[in-house]
C-alpha cells in the first residue's frame, strides 16, 4: 500500500478532506473558497484503510465551522463496522442503545434518539415506524461512504436535532469518476443461536461508474444478511410502593426489616418474576440506486432511491409466578431503602408461556436533485424526496399479529421470590402436589392475547438552496440561502383481542390439553453470564410447548359455544376486541440565510458563520378510539375496562406555532496546529407522538392502584435549547490530535407530565360501593385477609351474581370511579452540560496507532429516587468512552475497539408499575470488538471480525439497584469474510 506524506499546511489538509473518496458534496459546498486558494500544482494521494479514514475524518473536524465529527469509509464497500450505530459511537460524545445485540440509536451528549436528526444525504428522515426516533441497525454501512455528525446548528440544516444532526452520506459517481466496484461476503457464527442455522450468510456489492466523458453517472449498493440468534433473559414487569398501613400484621420472626431512618414509610414490591428464552431470525435487505446526468459543465441531475427492508422473526418461551406486588405476603426481607430481597408469598399462579412475533420493518426513500452553477458565483439547488418507514408485527402467517398463550395453575401453597445473593432474583414454586415440579397433567389454560399495532412515518420535503460566493475585496466569503416545505406525518393503529381463551383456571379445561403437548426442560447452562447463572434458576426447570398445537387445541376446545364471548381466537380483530388508531401531521415552512465570514485578528486566521432559520409548524391529530364503558371485576387483581366500539369515533386536535433559529460559529487558528471554536445556538426537538396525540385512554386493566389513564396535548412547543459550545484542538502531525470542548444546553419548553383526578359517566367503582365494603367487614369480623380473592368470594356469597362471562359488574349504588390522568405540558427549563476530551495518534511509520474519548454531562434532569411523585427527567443522559487501537502496515490491518457507556435513565414508566411512572435505568456497559483483515493482492481481502468478545450482558432496574427489571444475554459473534474491490 502507497503510503503519503503531507505537508502540513492549512490548504493541503483542505484538498485532502474534500478530494477524497468519502466526502459529501455538502461539505466540499462549505470550504469551496478554501479550496479556490490551493495551489493547482498540490498532489493528492489517496491514503486507505484505518489510516486513511481517520485522515479523512480528522480534517472534516478541522476545517468546518462549528463542531463537526464525521467517520469516513476505510475504502470503497467497507466501512470502520458493519453497523452505523456502532460506527457513531466511536464519535465523542455518542452512545448508543442496543437492540437484539446491536447498536440501535443513538444518545448524543446526553440526548437521547427522539432529540437527534438523521438525514440522508441532506434529506430528513422519516423515523422508525410510528416515532420520530430512527433505528440505524435496520441500515447497512456498505454503501456508505461517510456519517457527519453535527454538533453545533447549521442555518441550511432542517431543524429537530437539538442534540446533533446526523447525515449519511451515500455513493456519487459523478463525484469519484471511473468504474470501481467491491463485491463482499461474509459467514456470520453466533454462539448463542440453538434453533437456526449456525452460519449464516451476508452478501454485499457496490458498483459506480461513469459514462460519456463523465455526463452519466451510476452507482448500485445492494447488501443482505441473515442472522440467527438466541436471547436468554430475566425480567420483571415493574414495581409498586406499598405504603405501611398496607402491609400485614406478620409475627416477628417473618419479618427482617433493614430500613434506613430515611427511607418511605412503606415497602416496594414487584409484580411478577419471569424467565424466557427466545429464538430469534433475522433478514436486513438494502438496497441503493443513482442515476446522475449532467448535460452541460454547469448543470448536474441525481435521481436517487434508497429502501431498506428488515425481517425479525421471535419465537419464544417464559415460564414465572404472579407476585401481585405483595399480595398475600407469609414473609418477608426489605433493604435499606425498603426494597423486599425476599417474600414468602400465598395465591396468584405459575405459567409457562409460547410467544410469537414477526415484524417487518420497510423504509424507502426516493429524491431528485438539480445542481445549477447559474454563474460563477451562484448556484442555486432543487431538491425534493418522498420517504416513508412502516413497521408491522403482523407478518406472521394467518395470525395478523403477535400472540402469546399462556398455560398454567393456581394450585400452590405457596411460592418465593428472593434476590438476597447473586445477580438474578430466584422465583420458586412449592405446589400443592407437594413438590417444586408442577405436572403437565395439571397445566390448564390461563390465557391467550393477540396483538397488531403497525405504524408508518413519512417525510416529504421540498427544499430549493441557493449560495453566492463573493468576489469584492470583503471578509465575507459566502452567502447561503434557502426555502424549504416540510410535511410529516405519524400514524399508528392497534387491535388488542384482550385476554381470551378461558382465562384464569375456573372452570378448569386441563383435559384439553394432553401431557404430551408440554415438554419439560432444564435450565442447566440458562443465563450463565451472570454470577448465580451456575445455579438452577428457580426450581431448575421450565415447560415448553408448540405454538401452533396449543392454538390449534384451543380453537377446537375452547369456542364461542362454550366460552360466549372469551372464545380464542387468533385474530385481535375478532368481536369485542379493543382498537385505536391515532395519527400527526406536521406542516413546516421554513427559510434561512447564512454568511461566512473570513478575515484575520491580530494576525490569527479568524473564520466566523453566521446563520439565521425561521419556521412556522402547523400540527394536527385525529384519533380514532374506542369509547370505554364500564369496568368489570374478575376476582383478584383482574379489573377490565369495557369498551364501545370506536367505528367513527374520532377526535380531532390542532396546534400550531413559529421559531426563530439564529447560530453564530466562530474559528480562530491561533498556530498552524491549534484551531480554537466558540458557538452559540438556537435549537429545537419537536414533541414526541405519544405526546401530541390528543384523545383519552384508559388503563385497560384499572386495578386498585393504577385507575390511570392519559390524554395528548397538540398545543405543546418543541423542546428549544439555547447552546454554547467551546473547544481547543491541536493537530501535530499526521492522522493524529487532540481536543477538549465544553458545552452547554439551556432547554426550555421541557415537556413533562402532570395528573388530574376525572370522573367519566356510566363508569363506576365497585371497590368503593356498598357490596364492597360488607364484604370488608364481613371478612374482618372472621379474622380473614382482606385479599381480593377472599373479597371476590365474600361479595358472592353476600348474594352478588356474576355475568356471563364470569364477572361482577357495577351497580347503580357504586360511585363513580375516580381516574388519575396523565397530560403533557410544557415545564420549566432545565440545563444539560458536559466536558468532551478525545485524542488520536498514529506512530510515524510503525503501523499502530490509538483512538480515545470520553465525554461527562450533568444537569439538573436527572430522575430524583427519593421522590414518589411523577418526574420527567432526560431520557438517556449519562458519561461514555470509546477506546480504540490499531495496526495497519504491509497489508496486515488489526483493530480492537472498546465502547462503554454509564448507567443511565432508559425512561419513566414501567410495564406493570406504579401510578407514579416509576424509573427504569440501564446498568453500566462495555463491549470489546476486533477486526482483523489482510490484502491478498490489491484487490482482494480476508477479513474475520468478532462482536461481543467479552460476552457482556445488558441489564436494567428500576428506582433503586435492587429493583431488578430485567437481565439478558447473548453471547459473541464472529464474521468470516472476503472482500473483492476494483478501482
Amino acid at each position: 500500500m502507497k503510503q503519503s506524506i503531507f505537508t502540513k499546511t492549512r490548504i493541503a489538509l483542505t484538498i485532502s478532506s474534500i478530494l477524497t473518496v468519502g466526502l459529501s458534496t455538502q461539505l466540499a459546498a462549505a470550504e469551496e473558497n478554501l479550496v479556490e486558494k490551493a495551489n493547482d500544482e498540490v498532489e493528492v494521494i489517496e491514503v486507505k484503510g484505518i489510516k486513511g479514514s481517520l485522515i479523512r475524518s480528522m480534517n472534516v473536524k478541522r476545517e468546518m465551522s462549528g463542531v463537526v465529527d464525521a467517520i469516513s469509509a476505510e475504502e470503497m464497500g467497507k466501512f470502520p463496522d458493519t453497523n452505523l450505530a456502532e460506527s457513531l459511537q466511536r464519535i465523542t460524545g455518542v452512545s448508543v442503545s442496543r437492540s437484539n445485540g446491536e447498536g440501535s440509536q443513538i444518545t448524543v451528549r446526553g440526548f437521547g434518539p427522539d432529540f437527534n436528526l438523521i438525514t440522508l444525504n441532506g434529506r430528513q428522515m422519516p423515523g422508525t415506524g410510528n416515532s420520530r426516533s430512527y433505528s440505524l441497525e435496520n441500515l447497512s454501512s456498505d454503501g456508505v461512504s461517510a456519517l457527519e455528525v453535527y454538533k453545533t446548528a447549521r442555518g441550511e440544516h432542517p431543524s429537530g436535532g437539538l442534540g446533533a444532526t446526523v447525515n449519511i452520506v451515500t455513493v456519487k459517481p459523478l463525484n469519484s469518476p471511473g468504474e470501481k466496484y467491491s463485491l463482499s461476503a461474509k459467514a456470520i457464527y453466533d454462539e448463542s443461536n440453538e434453533k437456526g442455522d449456525d452460519v449464516t450468510p451476508e452478501l454485499s456489492a457496490l458498483y459506480s461508474n461513469t459514462f460519456a466523458d463523465e455526463m452519466f453517472g451510476f452507482a448500485l449498493s445492494f447488501s443482505h444478511q441473515q442472522r440467527d440468534f438466541q436471547q436468554q433473559s430475566a425480567n420483571i414487569q415493574g414495581w409498586q410502593f406499598q405504603p405501611d398501613a398496607q402491609l400485614p400484621t406478620l409475627d416477628a420472626d417473618k419479618v427482617v426489616d433493614n430500613r434506613s431512618a430515611n427511607a418511605a414509610a412503606g415497602a416496594f414490591f414487584p409484580r411478577d418474576m419471569n424467565y424466557g428464552i427466545a429464538d430469534v431470525e433475522r433478514e436486513r435487505t438494502n438496497a441503493n440506486v443513482t442515476f446522475q446526468y449532467a448535460p452541460i459543465e454547469s448543470v448536474v441531475m441525481t435521481l436517487d432511491y434508497t429502501m431498506g427492508e428488515a425481517t425479525t422473526g421471535n419465537n419464544s418461551v417464559g415460564w414465572g409466578q404472579w407476585h401481585d406486588y405483595g399480595g398475600n405476603i407469609n414473609a418477608y426481607e426489605l433493604d435499606t431503602n425498603g426494597t423486599v430481597l425476599y417474600a414468602d408469598l400465598s395465591g396468584n399462579d405459575g405459567s409457562y408461556t409460547a410467544n410469537r412475533d414477526t415484524t417487518k420493518v420497510d423504509e424507502k426513500s426516493i429524491g431528485f436533485n438539480v445542481e445549477w452553477q447559474a454563474t460563477d458565483e451562484l448556484s442555486l439547488t432543487f431538491d425534493y424526496h418522498d420517504s416513508e418507514s412502516k413497521a408491522d408485527n403482523g407478518q406472521d402467517t394467518g395470525m395478523n399479529g403477535t400472540g402469546s398463550l399462556v398455560f398454567g395453575s393456581d394450585q400452590l401453597v405457596t411460592k418465593t421470590y428472593d434476590y438476597r445473593n447473586g445477580d438474578i432474583p430466584q422465583g420458586t414454586i412449592f405446589w400443592k402436589n407437594g413438590t417444586t415440579t408442577l405436572a403437565p397433567s395439571e397445566m390448564d389454560s390461563h390465557f391467550s392475547q393477540f396483538i397488531h399495532s403497525p405504524g408508518q412515518s413519512e417525510v416529504e420535503q421540498l427544499q430549493i438552496d441557493g449560495s453566492w460566493d463573493n468576489t469584492y475585496d470583503i471578509p465575507l466569503m459566502t452567502v447561503k440561502f434557502g426555502i424549504a416545505r416540510t410535511e410529516t406525518a405519524m400514524s399508528g393503529s392497534s387491535a388488542w383481542s384482550g385476554l381470551i381463551g378461558g382465562f384464569l383456571f375456573n372452570p378448569n379445561y386441563s383435559a384439553a390439553f394432553p401431557d404430551s403437548m408440554f415438554s419439560y426442560n432444564t435450565t442447566d447452562g440458562f443465563l450463565d453470564q451472570f454470577s448465580n447463572g451456575e445455579n438452577p434458576i428457580g426450581a431448575g426447570y421450565y415447560y415448553s410447548f408448540d405454538f401452533d398445537e396449543a392454538v390449534a387445541r384451543s380453537q377446537a376446545y375452547l369456542n364461542q359455544d362454550l366460552l360466549g364471548d372469551d372464545y380464542f381466537s387468533t385474530d385481535p380483530y375478532r368481536e369485542g376486541s379493543v382498537k385505536s388508531e391515532s395519527s400527526v401531521e406536521e406542516k413546516t415552512n421554513s427559510i434561512y440565510v447564512s454568511s461566512l465570514w473570513d478575515f484575520d485578528v491580530a494576525d490569527f486566521p479568524v473564520q466566523v458563520n453566521v446563520g439565521l432559520r425561521y419556521e412556522e409548524t402547523e400540527v394536527e391529530s385525529n384519533v380514532l378510539q374506542d369509547v370505554p364503558t364500564n369496568v368489570w371485576w374478575r376476582g383478584g387483581t383482574e379489573w377490565h375496562t369495557q369498551y364501545t366500539p370506536g367505528v367513527n369515533n374520532f377526535y380531532v386536535e390542532g396546534g400550531e406555532y413559529d421559531i426563530l433559529l439564529p447560530m453564530i460559529d466562530i474559528r480562530v487558528d491561533l498556530t498552524d496546529d491549534v484551531v480554537a471554536r466558540a458557538s452559540w445556538s438556537k435549537t429545537i426537538s419537536r414533541a414526541p407522538l405519544g405526546n401530541l396525540a390528543g384523545g383519552l385512554a384508559l388503563s385497560p386493566s384499572p386495578g386498585l392502584d393504577s385507575r390511570t389513564g392519559s390524554q395528548g396535548n397538540t398545543d405543546l412547543d418543541p423542546y428549544e435549547s439555547k447552546n454554547l459550545d467551546f473547544s481547543v484542538e491541536y493537530y501535530y502531525d499526521e492522522a493524529s490530535y487532540a481536543a477538549v470542548g465544553y458545552f452547554r444546553k439551556d432547554v426550555k419548553n421541557f415537556i413533562s407530565s402532570r395528573s388530574t383526578t376525572s370522573q367519566y359517566d356510566g363508569i363506576r367503582d365497585i371497590s368503593k360501593g356498598p357490596r364492597y365494603a360488607q364484604a370488608i367487614a364481613d371478612l374482618t369480623a372472621d379474622g380473614m385477609a382482606t385479599t381480593g380473592d377472599n373479597v371476590f368470594a365474600k361479595m358472592q356469597e353476600n348474594g352478588a351474581t356474576l355475568n356471563d362471562q364470569g364477572y361482577l359488574i357495577p351497580n347503580a349504588d357504586d360511585p363513580l370511579m375516580q381516574w388519575n390522568i396523565s397530560e403533557p405540558y410544557n415545564s420549566d427549563e432545565k440545563m444539560v452540560d458536559g466536558l468532551e476530551v478525545a485524542i488520536q495518534h498514529v506512530f510515524g511509520e510503525s503501523g499502530f496507532g490509538f483512538g480515545a474519548n470520553a465525554t461527562f454531562v450533568d444537569g439538573d434532569v436527572n430522575f430524583d429516587t427519593e421522590s414518589l411523585e411523577q418526574q420527567s427527567p432526560l431520557v438517556g443522559l449519562s458519561d461514555s468512552a470509546n477506546f480504540q487501537v490499531f495496526y495497519e502496515k504491509e497489508g496486515l490491518s488489526v483493530k480492537v475497539s472498546y465502547a462503554w457507556r454509564d448507567e443511565y435513565l432508559i425512561g419513566v414508566g414501567q410495564s406493570q408499575g406504579s401510578n407514579d411512572a416509576p424509573p427504569q435505568f440501564a446498568k453500566e456497559f462495555g463491549q470489546v470488538d476486533m477486526s482483523v483483515n489482510y490484502d491478498v493482492n490489491e484487490n482482494l481481502t480476508v477479513f474475520v471480525e468478532g462482536v461481543n468478545l467479552n460476552n457482556e450482558t445488558e441489564q436494567s432496574f428500576g428506582r433503586y439497584e435492587a429493583q431488578f427489571l430485567s437481565a439478558r444475554q447473548y453471547g459473541s459473534r464472529y464474521t468470516l469474510g472476503v472482500r473483492y474491490s476494483f478501482k
